[in-house]
């Protein structure tokens, strides 16, 4: 596969679990004394996930990359995924006029 289209693939794959992982680790991490943990092991679940795609899509990290930083690549885009994730889920609940 031609690294543009795995680089992508990744890219489309950790968008769509940037945009998931949070209302799915608050789900899980919403309750009385838990609460401040959920970004935490939010960012941290997208920065593994972004490492287990960078491993299995190393074109993330350029043509002839090694599998060590084809994971760092993946696991620091997983981690801005999170972030973009977070501002599209908040623009598609409230609105561009806000909460």
């Amino acid at each position: 596969m031609r690294t543009s289209s795995q680089r992508a693939i990744a890219v489309l794959l950790l968008l769509v679990a940037g945009v998931l992982s949070l209302p799915v680790v608050a789900y899980f991490f919403d309750a009385q004394g838990t609460e401040n943990w959920i970004i935490p092991i939010e960012l941290l679940v997208m920065a593994l996930l972004g490492a287990v795609v960078g491993r299995a899509l190393p074109g993330l990290a350029g043509a002839g990359a090694t599998p060590g930083r084809a994971m760092v690549v993946g696991a620091i885009t997983g981690v801005v995924a999170s972030f973009v994730g977070v501002v599209l889920f908040f623009l598609l609940l409230s609105g561009f006029e806000g909460a």
